[in-house]
């Protein structure tokens, strides 16, 4: 069995406005500590990804603010969510926070890692 804390767990990715640290955590799933502050939009790093928009699936929890997450092609497609909630992200998805937010998810581990090298790919 594996445990871990958000301070306990590895940094992937850094910016201004997004922290990402993640572990795996057994049974083919890593857990994922994120943090993005209002206005980080992860559309433009997804660019390139099928649709332009994350192909992995994530199951967690909002521990704090608002997120629209946008579902498809165009501005209208999207779904908000807020602190509080429990939640299931299907493949075809990007972030954009509304406010300051924080929250914990788990997601197949070889999917998540492709997703997360294409963002701190250089180039």
């Amino acid at each position: 069995m594996t445990a871990t804390t958000r301070k306990d767990t590895p940094v992937a990715i850094e910016t201004d406005g997004a922290e990402l640290r993640m572990k795996e955590i057994g049974g083919g799933l890593t857990v994922a500590f994120a943090r993005f502050s209002k206005g980080t939009d992860m559309g433009p790093a997804l660019k390139g990804l099928p649709d332009d928009l994350c192909p992995c699936p994530h199951w967690g929890y909002l521990l704090k603010g608002r997120l629209k997450m946008r579902t498809g092609a165009g501005s209208e497609a999207y779904e908000v969510y807020e602190e509080g909630q429990a939640f299931y992200w299907g493949p075809g998805h990007a972030p954009e926070a509304l406010e300051d937010c924080e929250y914990v998810d788990f997601s197949p581990t070889e999917e998540f890692a492709r997703v997360v090298g294409h963002i701190t790919s250089p180039g």
